[in-house]
């Protein structure tokens, strides 16, 4: 007897994913969305103390200008509601983004130059809500 006609088989490929490919696309995803939510808590702490910054150099530059338009002296005594409210050198209430508390502005003495009027309460903190430099504020 011979064989005239051979049969072939063929394997048919599956389609679709394994369970475990499908665990490492899983893997791979959730580790690129942790990555970008630090990436994102790294960048509000340093808008936060940017803006807090920005604050205490306003506060001090406008102590600064209610100083110099009245010819006072360090040391001398003024009331702080003459520098911080409407129509005044800084229009609103200071208020730290990172929910800080601001300390010294209810202080009544001017302070020699290149020390701080108002500084924040993070200041010591991980976010270091303090100028590097503020000599010329």
């Amino acid at each position: 007897m011979t064989l005239t006609h051979t049969q072939k088989k063929t394997v048919k490929a599956k389609s679709g994913m394994t369970l475990i490919e499908l665990t490492v696309v899983i893997l791979v995803l959730l580790s690129l969305i942790s990555i970008l939510f630090v990436g994102a808590r790294a960048w509000k702490r340093g808008s936060d103390r940017a803006g807090c910054i920005m604050n205490i150099r306003n506060v001090q530059q406008g102590l600064r200008s209610y100083v110099n338009m009245n010819n006072l002296l360090p040391d001398a005594v003024i009331d702080p509601a003459e520098i911080i409210g409407t129509d005044k050198f800084v229009e609103t209430e200071p208020k730290c983004p990172a929910a800080g508390v601001y300390t010294g502005q209810a202080s009544t003495a001017i302070p020699l130059m290149g020390v701080l009027y108002m500084t924040c309460g993070l200041a010591a903190a991980p976010d270091n809500h303090e100028p590097a430099s503020f000599v010329g504020w």
